[in-house]
């Protein structure tokens, strides 16, 4: 049996960017996702969101960790390892 099927729940570390979109009718600016990438460990995504967050055109970085059920598709509540910058707050995710 391979690991896939011993385990039917995978792990996905992911660090997501934002960029700052024109305010809207309220006047507010809002974020908008600008890149995602995924990544095998935590270290890794945490430190692509730090490098990004210093980038002159982003907003704000996230990096997190999900759990996908690989039985069902279903994915799981991410559960954050840095959030930095401009980032939306956690319940709009």
């Amino acid at each position: 049996m391979t690991d896939a099927q011993h385990s039917p729940e995978k792990t996905h570390y992911i660090c997501q960017t934002y960029v700052e979109t024109k305010a809207g009718r309220n006047g507010q600016p809002g974020l908008k996702i600008a890149k995602q990438f995924e990544y095998s460990t935590a270290s890794e995504a945490k430190n692509r969101a730090e490098r990004e967050a210093l980038s002159e055109d982003c907003a704000g970085a996230d990096a997190y960790m999900v759990t996908e059920d690989q039985t069902s598709g279903e994915v799981g509540d991410p559960s954050f390892l840095v959030r930095l910058g401009n980032v939306p707050e956690s319940d709009d995710f």
